[in-house]
């Protein structure tokens, strides 16, 4: 099922979601994140290979819907009860992402604020137009961005997180590629191509090599050393038991491409 609100096209296993809510700068309001949560949990299910996530208008999002959080304040308890429910669905999103078998590609044309700028920070992998900026600047009007911070401080250092979070300072597209937000910074009019480019690359894969491989890089991140070579110990043998893997090798051996089905 297609949203109006988030619009999907899937051509040679390749997803590609487009968030299609200009007039709210593609805010992550509570449709969006509904209309997310559900191609998610469909493309999860699916055969395909990879995800990118792309937006139409004028900024790429502009994080939380703000008007529709200021009427969560009219309930009895000032809205403290709706407020932790909409983190608990926007971090759910986030965990969807990181969850999702296939690698998630963020394709950032403009400007992405607050909770759009943990979206991209929380996708796999991102290109960013060279007019893309980048922020979390709740701080702005006096909110400052605690769960954005938790997938930004995850992909730069704490002193750059920390100054965008504490001051609303933008990062330019050259500098969240050399901070880690994103992958490559690219002139606009190659944004969709270098996207695309890089969806196939990792679309060519063994899907099952990915897979095991996303689920044990997240996996591993935070555990000690020794936990974290467990883990991944578990990961590449599962991974070596995969049909695909012995045709791969078989196939570099013998010096052809591999016939994956």
């Amino acid at each position: 099922m297609t949203d109006d609100i988030l619009l999907r096209s899937d051509a040679d296993g390749i997803a590609t979601l487009t968030m299609n809510d200009p007039g709210t700068l593609n805010a992550l309001s509570d449709e969006m994140l509904a209309a997310l949560s559900r191609q998610l949990s469909d493309i999860a299910a699916s055969r395909l290979r990879a995800v990118i996530l792309r937006a139409e208008g004028k900024a790429f999002s502009a994080g939380h819907h703000l008007g529709q959080m200021q009427r969560m304040r009219q309930a009895e308890d000032g809205g403290r009860a709706a407020f932790a429910d909409l983190f608990d669905r926007c971090t759910a999103v986030m965990a969807q992402i990181r969850d999702l078998p296939q690698p998630v590609i963020a394709q950032v044309h403009a400007m992405a604020t607050a909770a759009g700028c943990q979206l991209v920070a929380t996708c796999d992998l991102a290109i960013a137009s060279r007019e893309a900026r980048f922020g979390v600047n709740g701080v702005d009007v006096g909110l400052f961005c605690s769960t954005p911070m938790v997938a930004l401080s995850r992909n730069v250092s704490r002193k750059r997180a920390f100054e965008m979070l504490s001051t609303g300072r933008f990062l330019t597209a050259e500098e969240a590629e050399q901070a880690g937000l994103i992958n490559r910074a690219v002139p606009p009019d190659r944004l969709a191509e270098e996207t695309r480019a890089l969806a196939e690359r990792v679309a060519s894969k063994l899907p099952a090599a990915v897979r095991i491989g996303k689920g044990a890089f997240y996996a591993q991140l935070d555990r000690p050393l020794d936990a974290a070579y467990e883990l991944t110990r578990d990961a590449i043998v599962e991974n070596l038991m995969d049909t695909g893997t012995d045709e791969g090798m078989q196939a570099f051996l013998e010096k052809r491409p591999p016939r994956w089905t």
